[in-house]
């Protein structure tokens, strides 16, 4: 495979520079440790492919999640048609699996209660939350109003709250 000149040492540098940040959102996508490496790598193989569609280096990090976004719902709908299936070496690596719940009772708490969620709620959860991301910057990554991320950010923590059993507590 013949390397674009895109992939300049730039290119690299900043894919190289998202690796933690795309595996901890693939891994709150989907769950599982072993899928979220998978949705990475096809994430850096497409963005690998598709590199000279970037038009805009600071919309690098959004672009790569934008890619990992839309093959997670392409794996979902594929599961979908398929119908599920569950191998022990898939869940071997899931938390609640290989941890005790006295030692991370409260990771469990918080992971059961995320996935209750909707993706839209998870997926604005993660963006503000987990990667640091501004109102107006998961708006224009999301492409919906700003008005629309905070009500969304608003239910989400109102219902995490809630499944996590702690409808007292106030934001």
């Amino acid at each position: 495979m013949s390397i674009k000149t895109r992939h300049s040492d730039e290119f690299i540098e900043a894919l190289t520079a998202q690796l933690a940040g795309l595996r901890r959102y693939a891994t709150a996508l989907s769950g599982n440790a072993a899928e979220a490496d998978d949705l990475v790598q096809s994430c850096i193989e497409r963005a690998l492919l598709q590199a000279e569609q970037l038009q805009e280096m600071n919309r690098f990090g959004g672009w790569l999640r934008s890619i990992l976004h839309n093959l997670f719902i392409d794996e979902m709908r594929r599961r979908q048609r398929q119908g599920v299936s569950v191998d022990l070496a898939d869940v071997e690596n899931h938390v609640a699996v290989i941890s005790p719940a006295h030692d991370h009772a409260a990771e469990i708490d918080l992971e059961r209660a995320m996935t209750s969620l909707s993706f839209e709620h998870r997926q604005i959860l993660l963006l503000v939350g987990l990667e640091g991301l501004n109102y107006r910057e998961v708006a224009d990554e999301l492409s919906v109003p700003m008005g629309t991320v905070m009500s969304r950010l608003a239910r989400a923590r109102e219902r995490l709250r809630a499944a996590m059993g702690r409808e007292d507590v106030s934001s």
